[in-house]
């Protein structure tokens, strides 16, 4: 087993980082906290937000993570949790349990969460859904992209 290092300090201020489009989703853009550094790699800690309107969505997927939680801080998002649709507004915070299957399908404009994973190199793992998924929500044609 490799050893862990040890976890230090970190601060970070929205202008330490900028938001980018680097991430697990082309459609969406990324800021890191850096709690992945800090804590070796144990953790991962980011900002998500909607870059463009939800076309497909993320697919049936899985994360091998032993945590993973998203806090929603504005907007809101629709989730297939297995066949359930959950609908997370600003200031829910979700809980996936490991290897839950799950899409997300559907988001607002504004659409920005903190995701907390563990490990900070977590997989995802694309499947087969379970169900059907609902339409969209289509953006307004007056709101320009975020």
């Amino acid at each position: 087993m490799a050893e862990l290092k040890p976890t230090r300090f970190s601060h970070v201020r929205p202008q330490d980082t900028a938001f980018v489009d680097q991430g697990l989703r082309d459609f969406f853009l990324y800021r890191d906290l850096g709690i992945a550094e800090a804590t070796g790699g144990r953790v991962l800690a980011q900002l998500v937000k909607a870059n463009q309107p939800p076309e497909h969505g993320t697919g049936w997927h899985r994360h091998e993570a032993d945590f993973h939680i998203v806090l929603m801080l504005k907007g809101w998002a629709r989730f297939m949790y297995e066949d359930k649709e959950t609908k997370v507004a600003a200031g829910d915070c979700v809980h996936q349990r490991p290897g839950i299957v799950h899409y997300l399908f559907d988001y607002s404009p504004d659409m920005e969460y903190l995701e907390i994973v563990g490990p900070a190199d977590f997989k995802t793992i694309d499947v087969e859904g379970p169900c059907a998924v609902p339409a969209v929500t289509p953006w307004p044609t007056d709101h320009p992209a975020p």
